[in-house]
């Protein structure tokens, strides 16, 4: 019995170690008003590095019906809390601003549960072209390259991963902290209709630049991690980006 109390006393603690006190994140988001809302995406975005990725298929947060579920992410997830903590200026707000951020039309909580998940953003093309999530600057980055589309969409622009290497081994890469980064999968490698199949988001530290994105998949796990962009476009496994910034408020 001993074992079994402390099993599950280990175990609850190690499941919420990550997650974050209403009075930190007030505390947090006071401290960094002042910065570029860029600045405090990124900010936002490195408080979650190391949390467990998020192994339910179609998102903890989604399962629960919640909205607050920092203790496990997955890159859409991270992206969402990111954006909801860097615009609000209380826990509150950023409740209010993540009914509007996450969903197509509009999020509806009831006695505390969200009843409309259904009405989510469920791809990361949806929420870039939606003009909710910034502003697109793709073209303003590199030349764009086209490959086929999927549910409506007949092609779909991108700067491919050769151009996007060749650009930053040209030193000509104006990316900002908080520019989020939609990687584009092969659609001979599709396995849905996706388009995006990962979300990160870029954090420059001097002349180096960084992308903070949640490492890991569905059936296998994994963490929050953060490692240079120039060395995660080199392997990774997609085809292109697409690139959103906001620059408002």
């Amino acid at each position: 019995m001993k074992w079994l109390i402390f099993i599950s006393t280990l175990f609850l603690s190690t499941s919420s170690v990550f997650a974050f006190t209403d009075s930190e994140i007030a505390s947090y988001q006071k401290e960094i008003s002042d910065r570029p809302i860029g600045d405090r995406i990124a900010i936002w975005a490195e408080r979650f590095l190391g949390t467990p990725y998020d192994t339910d298929p179609i998102g903890d947060y989604v399962t629960k019906r919640v909205i607050v579920n920092d203790d496990r992410v997955d890159c859409m997830y991270l992206s969402f809390r990111a954006l909801e903590l860097a615009l609000g200026r209380t826990p509150d707000e950023s409740i209010e601003i993540a009914l509007d951020k996450r969903f197509t039309t509009k999020g509806v909580l009831k006695d505390g549960y969200v009843i409309n998940y259904d009405e989510r953003f469920q791809y990361g093309e949806d929420m870039l072209d939606s003009g909710k999530w910034g502003v697109e600057i793709t073209r303003d980055i590199g030349d764009l390259r086209f490959v086929n589309g999927s549910r409506g969409r007949d092609k779909v622009a991108m700067i491919s991963r050769d151009d996007f290497l060749l650009l930053m081994d040209k030193g000509r890469m104006p990316l900002k902290n908080g520019d989020f980064i939609y990687f584009v999968k092969d659609p001979g490698k599709r396995q849905g209709d996706e388009i995006i199949g990962h979300i990160g988001i870029i954090k420059r530290e001097g002349d180096k630049l960084f992308l903070i994105h949640a490492s890991g998949s569905k059936n296998k796990g994994g963490k929050v991690k953060k490692v240079l962009l120039y060395e995660y476009i080199k392997s990774m496994p997609f085809v292109g980006i697409r690139i959103g910034r906001f620059t408002t408020p």
